[in-house]
């Protein structure tokens, strides 16, 4: 892109920078950490193809400016991991907001496809869990608890091995994204297609209400959190695939960081999962149905809230404070 254009798709939100850091009108801290984002991205663009312009000069002035008025006028009761979860993670998930719903598109079509291997061919699901599991699992059917495979070893044993594998399994999913996307959509084939096939098992032996009291209470959170580092994964791959007006090298760079935040987001919610399945999900035959439902309906609305609905609701706040500078 020639300077000229640059500078004139760019002018309006400068002016507005400016505004924000040199008006009378008092912006929030919060708001003008989430601009600076954006004018950082535009600097580094003026320095790779504008190296010796005056246009380098003005915006690294003002992202100078911006950044101290960021850490100058920033409340000392906010704590930097509480703004990451509070503001900078949620305006990132509504940015890269597309590659979050193609990670749940294909997780929907996945999961059916693995429901539909599994009613065509009785062998599917030994094929994907392996015959010791089944077999496993239809012993424990036959017992009349199906979920039994969830009280095995200790509490805290479960926990920790369980919490291991499913964040060695996200950074997979995400990590993988470097090989244009591909290596995250094979990682998502590979869980979603399990837990289509997983269910349908249980649905043909006419217990899947129990598997899902039991396996949901910890699933909810740990299969959400696997579809959120997919699309973080998406991100990270079509940073280098789609660069825009960035050098290839910038966009990469733009696209990991943006995308390891979102990704780093989800370890809470991995852990939680983690602990229920270490805890609780073996008690799930034992307990009330109404508390089996009540927990998986929380975990449901509590990781569904913060990535699909505060998202919008930090983006119309920052939205509006901007309208109004």
């Amino acid at each position: 892109m020639r300077e000229v254009a640059f500078i004139k798709q760019n002018k309006e939100k400068w002016l507005e920078f400016e505004q924000a850091i040199f008006g009378k009108a008092k912006k929030n801290p919060d708001d003008l950490a989430h601009l600076y984002i954006h004018l950082v991205n535009d600097l580094s663009y003026a320095q790779t193809y504008y190296p010796k312009s005056k246009t380098v000069i003005y915006l690294n002035h003002l992202a100078a400016q911006t950044y101290q008025k960021i850490y100058k006028t920033k409340r000392t009761e906010t704590n930097r991991l509480v703004y990451f979860f509070k503001t900078e993670v949620p305006l990132l998930v509504y940015e890269y907001r597309r590659y979050i719903l193609y990670a749940f598109i294909l997780f929907g079509l996945l999961t059916a496809i693995g429901v539909v291997s599994a009613h065509n061919d009785e062998n599917f699901v030994r094929l994907i869990l392996g015959d010791q599991y089944v077999n496993m699992t239809l012993e424990n059917i036959e017992d009349g608890n199906p979920v039994a495979v969830y009280k095995s070893g200790s509490n805290w044993g479960s926990f920790i091995g369980i919490t291991l594998n499913n964040l060695r399994v996200g950074a997979l999913s995400y990590f993988f994204g470097i090989f244009l996307g591909i290596g995250t959509f094979y990682v998502l084939m590979q869980n979603s297609i399990m837990l289509g096939s997983f269910q349908y098992f249980f649905y043909q032996r006419g217990v899947f209400w129990e598997s899902v009291r039991g396996i949901w209470i910890h699933g909810s959170m740990e299969i959400f959190a696997i579809i959120i580092e997919a699309g973080a994964g998406f991100i990270l791959g079509a940073s280098i695939l789609f660069p825009r007006t960035f050098s290839r090298m910038n966009s990469f760079k733009i696209g990991f960081k943006n995308s390891f935040k979102i990704f780093l987001s989800t370890m809470p919610f991995t852990f939680a999962a983690g602990f229920l399945e270490g805890y609780i999900t073996r008690y799930s035959m034992e307990m009330p149905t109404f508390l089996s439902i009540g927990i998986i309906l929380v975990t449901l609305s509590l990781i569904s809230f913060y990535y699909l609905v505060y998202p919008f609701i930090v983006h119309n706040k920052i939205k509006n404070n901007v309208s109004t500078i």
